[in-house]
């Protein structure tokens, strides 16, 4: 069998995004991850050769596990965002395909002297996203589960012959697993997992979910104008592992708490701002900036919500961006998730 059909995961438009949300805050949905790049290092120096290009911890990263990080440019901003994982004979990078030349370009250019080789892989590895409170009940059900298996720690599975890889990802929310084989095997995957009860779901759920998980996304709610501390992601930071590119600039953030803005949710009344809308306090002072906006299905946990940048020393007070009314939220938006 081949790989599944877009077809099966073509769900679009706004009624079809908000079953597929649904399904992935209470039940569990399925997804290709056909918008995922993957990269292998090899080479004897490939460990501290990446642990000097990222601004997480890739020295100390045991086999089996990984870690999210930044690419940063030497004025600390942020070029790009990836996964790193350690398959103890090489390392593999995931980023998002969209970054791949990108990515490609700036490993590239920072070998020098290094017994580093940089192989674009992904036509060879591809994957299955599984995500929901039933996820584990799905992958058990399809002998595709490992116990134990820790966030951004992952396995190498048996099974049909199919080779696969079983992910644990970094949600804050509900359970997420990737499934990682050729490609030639995710038909007999996919089906497995949609005849346990997995339930394929729609990019524009995926958005949603993001959203209502509160993660920023490069070139999304993250640019290049952005440093790490802005983005409230603590997780791709390591402030023991040494020297990299731009880890000056954030250790100087640190030490002096001196970053402006931070990414925050907002909870909306009236229309859903437009991207990149300035936020202004009750005075008309400059607040802040939407990046992202979603609106969710009326009833328990439904509503209007935005991601975007928040400044510190802003009045939380009386926000609005253009016609609508703004209130500081904890992320994630933990009501949508209520069973």
């Amino acid at each position: 069998m081949g790989s599944p059909s877009l077809e099966k995961n073509a769900a679009s438009g706004p009624v079809e995004a908000q079953a597929g949300f649904k399904i992935l805050a209470s039940d569990c949905g399925i997804y290709e991850l056909n918008s995922r790049a993957k990269i292998a290092l090899t080479g004897e120096d490939r460990v501290r050769w990446l642990n000097g290009m990222i601004t997480n911890n890739v020295r100390d990263l045991p086999a089996g596990q990984g870690v999210y990080g930044f690419l940063l440019n030497p004025q600390g901003k942020i070029l790009g965002d990836l996964y790193a994982f350690n398959r103890d004979g090489y390392l593999l990078v995931d980023t998002e395909q969209f970054q791949l030349p990108r990515v490609l370009e700036i490993f590239e250019r920072y070998i020098i002297m290094d017994d580093v080789v940089v192989e674009n892989i992904t036509g060879n590895l591809s994957g299955i996203g599984i995500a929901g409170p039933k996820a584990e009940e799905i992958l058990k059900a399809t002998n595709l589960f490992q116990p134990g298996l820790a966030t951004l720690h992952f396995a190498d599975l048996t099974w049909r012959d199919a080779g696969p890889t079983l992910v644990r990802k970094d949600s804050p929310t509900v359970s997420v697993f990737e499934i990682w084989a050729a490609p030639s095997n995710l038909g007999i995957l996919w089906s497995a997992l949609a005849g346990a009860g997995g339930k394929p779901v729609s990019p524009e759920a995926l958005e949603l979910f993001r959203i209502a998980s509160g993660v920023p996304r490069f070139s999304v709610d993250i640019h290049e104008r952005h440093l790490p501390q802005e983005t409230g992601q603590q997780r791709a930071l390591n402030f023991n592992k040494g020297c990299y590119i731009g880890q000056e600039i954030v250790e100087r953030i640190r030490s002096r708490a001196t970053v402006h803005r931070t990414f925050t949710g907002f909870h909306v009344e009236g229309p859903l701002p437009s991207i990149g809308e300035k936020i202004v306090d009750a005075e008309g002072k400059p607040a802040g900036e939407i990046t992202s906006t979603a609106s969710f299905a009326s009833g328990s946990g439904g509503g209007k919500v935005a991601l975007g940048y928040f400044r510190r020393d802003a009045a939380a007070e009386g926000l609005h961006a253009g016609e609508s009314l703004l209130t500081v939220a904890v992320l994630p938006f933990k009501d949508f998730f209520k069973q």
